[in-house]
């Protein structure tokens, strides 16, 4: 039965999706015809963009104009179609109390607990990080704690690294002092051979004691010179260990302060309290600051708000307040409901579920309290819609309604609005009136035109059409002709031809449109009669054929809409194979084979089927292009293929 549902769900979708034609084709711009009244409203909503992905991450509230700001973009609490969806779906979800969900939780309060300096014995990263992968297979989790896990891990691995640089750096530092040593101990006692000897004009006793200043001893020596090299090599060694030391934490740091910040921009609030914890354990050099451009929005937006650089511990004040926030929200919906403040409630629920979609506080709400939340925001939306298309009667119904189910629900502005509104549309419709029955019929006109728009469903309005027609039943009949084309609707067209054929004569323009209508329903309605027989004597399969092949050319008349709904659940099958055939062979990367499989097995449910016919004409056609396939070679080809399906 749900296979059944989703095909015909599915045919319905491409059916609406290939409309091409209508049962009217309107003549090309340029021909004069009437101009009918438009009443479309067109609202143009821009967002501004955001520059970087880094901006403005963070869930921003104003309640001022009861707006909310994430990644840049401010949603309306009020009618917006991405949050509604999103709302309504969170608000028909049962509660994540079962025992996995208890277990996940049980996980992450346990990782914050071992990382907590105030844990008796200090904290305990080990054991933390042995309990990441048990929270990562929570489905919820989204695999998150294993990505943590794996920062952590890599993290781990560069501070192993830096620790073996250091050890390298020691025995250099050794070599360089030994280096030192052996350097002065041979320029404080390497000293020529001959020194000392007595020459024949008696200066040997002044040079006894001299220091040797001839070339290969001493500091002049190459041994020496040597020494002084290897000392400036193991230096510069030092220095470079040194270096890679400290790029290899900077780019540790980056990537993990990359995930710190994504998780932020996600709203995991709980992993990046964790990983700030992570963090604190793992690098202890005091170093907490975000290393971010100076110039991006996540930088700007805390530099300028707080007049400091962001750091680690500023994610993570962030990520607690918002905790913080999402538990004070929920305790405070509680509270509400309790007290029939249901309109408030259900704010304080939006406010905390944009903030901490994923906070258990939100997720374990009880599904009886979100029922409730969810039937009072789904008659406040039908009142948001009932006002932006006028509709004040049953805006009217809604608000009496919200006023008995919630206490709080703020009716002043739309029973205003209601009132006023209303009170201007009649006052037109008196006025309009009036000018008509003063004979001043274009100024009757602009007020009813005036009326109508103000509030289109006004039951005056149908007291001022019957008042028009007694006075002049021509001219109320050709606007009905005009309106009724205008809107589209050409069944009512067609059921008051013979009421409308004396009023469009000698108008060339309405009378081409009334006999297009009546050409193109006769035919249709000729289409459905015969499909209704042949479905009648169990042929479903050509009656469904039949009217799809039409629909293409009418895809907007209702009737055939209906009769093909009606149709579809019989042939589902056949249906699936066609709608699966076009499919493949529509693809970017047409699957010919897979199509050709698909339109055979359509042919085997249906044989005398021209759709599945055609289509495997059109793909063979395609696979032998030559275009000499003789008929034995296409019943061959045909076999050949069916072979192949079986």
């Amino acid at each position: 039965m749900m296979k059944t549902k989703m095909i015909r769900i599915g045919l319905l979708v491409a059916l609406s999706s290939a409309a091409c034609a209508q049962v009217y084709t309107p003549p090309q711009p340029g021909a004069t015809q009437g101009t009918p009244t438009d009443t479309t409203t067109t609202v143009n909503r821009q967002q501004p963009q955001s520059k970087s992905p880094f901006g403005e991450e963070i869930p921003l509230l104003n309640p001022g104009d009861e707006t909310v700001t994430v990644a840049g973009m401010t949603i309306p609490l009020g009618d917006n179609r991405v949050l509604r969806a999103r709302f309504e779906k969170y608000l028909s979800q049962p509660s994540e109390d079962s025992k996995g969900a208890k277990d996940y939780r049980a996980n992450i309060d346990q990782i914050l607990a071992d990382l907590s300096p105030y844990r008796k014995t200090g904290p305990d990263i080990r054991a933390a990080f042995r309990t990441l992968p048990a929270a990562a297979a929570f489905p919820a989790d989204a695999r998150i704690c294993m990505t943590l896990a794996e920062a952590v891990y890599v993290a781990m691995l560069a501070r192993k690294d830096n620790g073996n640089l250091h050890k390298i750096n020691e025995g250099l530092e050794e070599e360089k002092q030994e280096r030192i040593r052996d350097g002065d101990w041979k320029t404080r006692h390497d000293r020529d051979q001959k020194t000392g000897d007595t020459n024949s004009s008696g200066q040997g006793a002044e040079q006894k004691n001299k220091k040797a200043t001839s070339l290969g001893r001493g500091a002049n020596s190459l041994e020496y010179a040597e020494i002084l090299r290897r000392i400036a090599e193991v230096e510069m060694m030092k220095k470079k260990n040194l270096a890679q030391s400290e790029v290899q934490i900077l780019q540790t740091k980056i990537q993990y302060q990359a995930n710190m910040a994504l998780w932020t921009m996600q709203r995991r609030y709980q992993h990046v309290l964790m990983a700030s914890r992570f963090y604190n354990q793992i690098w202890k050099d005091g170093d907490t600051a975000l290393h971010l451009d100076k110039n991006s929005d996540v930088s700007k937006m805390f530099s300028e708000s707080l007049g400091v650089n962001p750091t680690v511990s500023t994610l993570d004040s962030v990520a607690n307040e918002a905790i913080q926030e999402v538990n004070k929200a929920i305790e405070a919906v509680t509270f509400l409901l309790e007290r029939e403040e249901i309109h408030t409630a259900s704010k304080r629920l939006m406010e905390a579920y944009i903030i901490g979609e994923y906070l258990a506080p939100v997720a374990t709400l009880e599904r009886e309290k979100k029922r409730r939340i969810q039937l009072y925001v789904r008659d406040l939306y039908d009142l948001y819609g009932a006002m932006q298309a006028r509709n004040y009667l049953t805006a009217k119904k809604l608000v009496d309604r919200l006023n008995k189910v919630a206490k709080d629900f703020p009716s002043a502005k739309a029973e205003s609005a209601i009132a006023g509104y209303t009170l201007a549309s009649d006052l037109s419709v008196e006025t309009a009136k009036t000018y008509l029955l003063a004979g001043e019929r274009e100024k009757a006109a602009q007020e009813f035109k005036a009326a109508a728009e103000i509030w289109p469903t006004n039951p005056k309005l149908e007291e001022f059409k019957d008042l028009i027609q007694k006075s002049s039943v021509l001219v109320t009949t050709r606007n009905d002709f005009d309106r009724l084309r205008s809107e589209e609707n050409y069944r009512e067209i067609f059921k008051r031809q013979y009421e409308f054929a004396p009023i469009v004569k000698g108008d060339e323009i309405r009378e081409d449109t009334l006999t297009q209508i009546i050409k193109n329903i006769h035919r249709i309605d000729g289409a459905i009669l015969v499909a209704t027989q042949a479905a009648s004597h169990g042929n479903s399969f050509a009656a469904w054929e039949a009217l799809a092949t039409l629909r293409e050319e009418f895809p907007d008349d209702p009737k055939l809409g209906r009769e093909i709904e009606t149709l579809t659940p019989k042939v589902s099958t056949f249906v699936n194979a066609l709608e699966r055939a076009k499919n493949f062979e529509n693809r970017r990367q047409q699957q010919t084979g897979s199509a050709i499989a698909w339109y055979l097995r359509a042919k085997r449910i249906y044989p005398d089927s021209e759709m599945a016919e055609e289509g495997f004409q059109r793909l063979l056609e395609k696979v032998l292009p030559e275009g000499d396939l003789s008929p034995a070679a296409a019943k061959s080809a045909r076999e050949s293929e069916e072979a192949n399906y079986n």
